[in-house]
């Protein structure tokens, strides 16, 4: 008879693996760092890598300068991190979280391949805002060890961790999981394996709503942002925000919210949709419900 595989416990966790060096596998590569773990970041282009090294050196030199954090404990986060270029760099990891581009056969293709290339007890986690942890748990030989790991944007800053579990997941990885986000400092709560979880599936439905409202003429795109500003105390308005998330991203998960749960009242606005076919993508573009200058700051 068959026995389930055990997971790595906390104890045995010393070296991260994070995939993709982006907006979000940056910010986690730094905090896995910066709670005393080696981190093995996985990026193919150059390019990112220099991006990634360049921004982690920036957030931890404003740290230090606002002494959030001692500048010894700053140069031993960076001397914990190592970019490599090829997933089989991770042989050695005793976790991983992968943070590549929200697309699924992408990160189905990940799980598949870092199945084979991790040790049978590590746990593969991903930081999906979308993506249906039970489809990647099918890609590997390991589902009971498969979870998510949703950080917040900027992940270095916020405090917040979704742990997404699956009818897979043994409740000995949960627990791993759960503790190793305390141990980075932040606050774990638990969501089932339901389309977009808590926090995208909030924004989004908020965000959408939004632009209804534009698409049909309640107000104009500035009143509506200010609106939530000045009427919720939201520090962003909901346009401002799709703009910065990126209108495809935003598209991209809208959709899964309206394939996942058949509910008309999650269709995306005809207006997003639009403005995604033309390529006005948000900040990324200099376009979308508003026009930016190149180093992302609003024009007007």
């Amino acid at each position: 008879m068959a026995t389930e595989k055990k997971a790595s416990s906390i104890s045995h966790i010393k070296t991260i693996g994070v995939i993709g060096a982006g907006q979000m596998g940056k910010g986690i590569a730094q905090v896995a760092a910066q709670a005393g773990y080696t981190a093995i970041v996985v990026e193919p282009y150059d390019e990112v890598i220099k991006k990634a090294k360049a921004s982690i050196e920036k957030s931890l030199y404003r740290a230090v300068e606002l002494g959030k954090v001692k500048k010894k404990d700053s140069d031993a986060a960076l001397s914990r991190m190592h970019f490599k270029k090829e997933l089989q760099s991770l042989e050695e990891v005793d976790y991983v979280v992968e943070a590549a581009v929200e697309n699924e056969p992408v990160k189905m293709d990940i799980f598949s391949n870092i199945d084979k290339i991790c040790a049978p007890h590590v746990i593969l986690t991903t930081n999906t805002s979308s993506v249906r942890l039970g489809r990647l748990a099918t890609a590997t030989g390991r589902p009971e060890m498969v979870l998510g790991m949703h950080f917040m944007y900027p992940a270095q800053m916020m405090k917040l961790v979704e742990i997404i579990r699956t009818p897979a997941t043994s409740e000995e990885s949960y627990q791993t999981v759960r503790d190793l986000a305390l141990k980075m400092g932040k606050t774990p709560v638990t969501v089932t394996d339901s389309p977009c979880f808590i926090t995208s599936r909030l924004i989004q439905t908020f965000i959408n709503e939004a632009i209804f409202c534009l698409h049909q003429g309640v107000s104009t795109r500035e009143e509506i942002d200010t609106a939530m500003k000045l009427g919720m105390n939201h520090p962003m308005g909901p346009l401002e925000l799709a703009d910065f998330i990126g209108l495809d991203v935003v598209l991209a998960m809208q959709q899964s919210l309206y394939n996942g749960f058949q509910d008309p009242k999650y269709r995306p606005c005809p207006l997003l949709m639009s403005l995604v076919e033309v390529g006005h993508l948000g900040r990324k573009t200099g376009r979308g419900f508003f026009e930016y200058n190149k180093d992302g700051s609003r024009k007007g």
